[in-house]
């Protein structure tokens, strides 16, 4: 039985606001490559945004290197690392052939061709073309089908598929490339895999919400997602990046499935278990998947109090967290309060003052003759009626700035 583990969405050197995340992810991908050694796993997916950024700092490119060489036992444990919609194509795949002889294999755009061939390893490209690869591992007398779908803009699918006309579906497109690979290349003597970072989803059933901390994908050639009927169904499991939760989209062709990110990245993740999956496969049969909780790094919260004794209570008794706190108040957080409250946790990523009680709403109301007014008074209504308390000093001075650079261009 082939064992194969499916992570993604890693966003190497990502910050949560002012908060480096760099010493958790080296704790939480330390925890992967843990368990890829005790489940005696043979082969690791890496399905897309490897980086936070096109350009990611050198700490981020110097853990992504010593984690990847750890991950594949130098070279007879492969593993496949496609790129995302935060990855620079080029970035990623800039280090390939170095890193193919350990067993790395990165696959980033869909003009690319990994080379057949045998590494010292043992393990071997037995072919290859444009968004496809088969391998070979020594233990297993059956090979290894893999359909490479690393994410691709629409400019990116006309130039390397061939599509000129922009009113093509590319969902109709890829559809077509995958179905024509797969019933070239993946039989049931094989293995086969798809490994993609788009976003999927079970044609009619309701879409999953992108988190906020992910750039939105450019949905291919406009279209809300891809489908899951889209992928062919020669395939055995579908191995996702993008969405930051794991999530089983469905169940056919094959189990189509989000691994998560291995750290919750903004706070619509709080409390979301991380994870990857451990996948069972073997010819011809359908897939077993498991999907492993991960236990490194910060968890986040969302918490809402009305008074500081709780709200201390609280942040001493969760001290290794990120807060989004709300704090319930008739006025204005009092400044003794937000001290206080600061003082105690530092992990407060956001302190929300929540109005209980403001002002009667008619009255803040923007009314037309309020249009004669000048730009400060009107931000300060506008301010008022949303938050129902007038805004500081401090916030209507960078205001006064933004509009004065405004007049003056």
């Amino acid at each position: 039985m082939l064992k194969i583990l499916h992570t993604a969405d890693w966003h190497l050197g990502k910050r949560l606001q002012e908060f480096p995340r760099i010493e958790e992810q080296k704790l939480v991908l330390d925890e992967i490559c843990l368990i890829a050694d005790e489940q005696e796993v043979d082969l690791v997916l890496l399905a897309g945004d490897i980086f936070d950024s096109f350009n990611p700092a050198h700490e981020a490119v110097e853990l992504l290197y010593k984690t990847l060489r750890r991950l594949s036992k130098n070279g007879n444990r492969p593993i496949i690392a496609i790129s995302g919609n935060h990855d620079s194509s080029q970035f990623v795949e800039a280090p390939d052939p170095l890193a193919r002889e350990m067993g790395i294999f990165f696959y980033s755009r869909y003009d690319s061709l990994i080379p057949a061939g045998k590494l010292d390893s043992g393990v071997e490209v037995l072919r290859s073309e444009s968004g496809f690869m088969e391998l070979k591992l020594p233990k297993f007398d059956f090979p290894i089908r893999l359909i490479l779908a690393p994410y691709a803009h629409e400019v990116s699918l006309r130039t390397y598929l061939g599509e000129e006309n922009r009113e093509e579906e590319f969902r109709n497109l890829l559809a077509d490339k995958w179905k024509k690979l797969a019933d070239q290349y993946c039989d049931e003597k094989g293995v086969n895999v798809f490994v993609g970072h788009f976003f999927f989803a079970k044609k009619g059933a309701p879409l999953e919400a992108e988190p906020e901390s992910e750039r939105p994908i450019l949905h291919v050639g406009g279209t809300q997602a891809l489908f899951t009927e889209n992928l062919p169904s020669q395939i055995q499991y579908a191995a996702l990046g993008h969405l930051h939760r794991f999530h089983a989209v469905d169940k056919n062709p094959c189990p189509v499935v989000y691994s998560s990110s291995p750290l919750a990245y903004s706070f619509s993740e709080a409390d979301q278990e991380k994870q990857v999956v451990l996948i069972e496969l073997e010819p011809g049969k359908p897939a077993n998947y498991t999907p492993i909780g991960l236990k490194q790094g910060r968890p986040s919260y969302r918490k809402t109090f009305n008074n500081l004794p709780e709200t201390l209570q609280w942040l001493e008794e969760n001290p290794y967290c990120f807060v989004e706190l709300t704090y319930q108040t008739k006025d204005s957080i009092d400044a003794s309060t937000r001290k206080a409250i600061l003082k105690a946790h530092d992990g407060i990523v956001n302190l929300i003052p929540q109005i209980q009680n403001p002002r009667n709403r008619d009255e803040l109301t923007l009314k037309a003759e309020d249009l004669e007014k000048d730009m400060v008074s009107l931000f300060s209504l506008y301010f008022e009626s949303v938050r129902g308390q007038e805004p500081n000093e401090e916030l209507l001075t960078i205001f006064k700035e933004v509009i004065s650079q405004e007049e003056n261009k």
